[in-house]
């Protein structure tokens, strides 16, 4: 596992991009600044370009390969297309199961259910309806959060990019 993963804070940039289809996301450590990891999006087939432009954008399978900045692969992320309910898979440099996202039915603000390998609950991540954060918790107990941060009134009314603050407690 890489040692930036050891990190408490992340500040996660998505790529600005007028026409774009691709997920696309810079890494931060907050606390001074320096780019830790970069998330790219590639391979996208046609089909999937075509459809991230309508209503079944949220719908479409994605493969996003975490690397350092050097390009040392540390996870890759992926979905496949989904109708009702999704699950995230979550696979270390070696491209081995590490985990995955499991979406919940009819979850308010979103809800998944955090597994790991063998498909037992680690935790859940809840999110709420009424704004963009999203909670890490184990038996009643948070312990990461994620949050959109602000952006500016120009990026958040011309821009689909946003920005997220990932916290981990120790």
């Amino acid at each position: 596992m890489n040692k930036v993963l050891n990190l408490n804070k992340f500040f996660v940039k998505e790529h600005i991009g007028l026409f774009k289809a691709a997920n696309n996301y810079d890494i931060y450590n907050p606390d001074n600044g320096q780019l830790v990891l970069i998330c790219r999006e590639e391979k996208l087939s046609f089909l999937t370009k075509l459809l991230r432009f309508t209503d079944y954008k949220r719908m479409t399978a994605f493969n996003i390969e975490v690397k350092t900045p050097e390009g040392q692969k540390v996870l890759t992320i992926s979905r496949k297309f989904t109708i009702l309910m999704s699950r995230v898979y979550v696979y270390d440099e070696n491209d081995i199961l590490v985990g995955m996202f499991k979406q919940k039915l009819f979850s308010i603000g979103g809800k998944f259910e955090v597994l790991n390998s063998e498909g037992v609950s680690q935790c859940l991540l809840v999110g709420k309806w009424t704004s963009w954060e999203f909670k890490f918790i184990k038996d009643n107990i948070e312990f990461a959060y994620v949050t959109k941060k602000w952006s500016g009134i120009g990026k958040e009314l011309f821009t689909s990019a946003d920005n997220y603050l990932l916290v981990i407690d120790e």
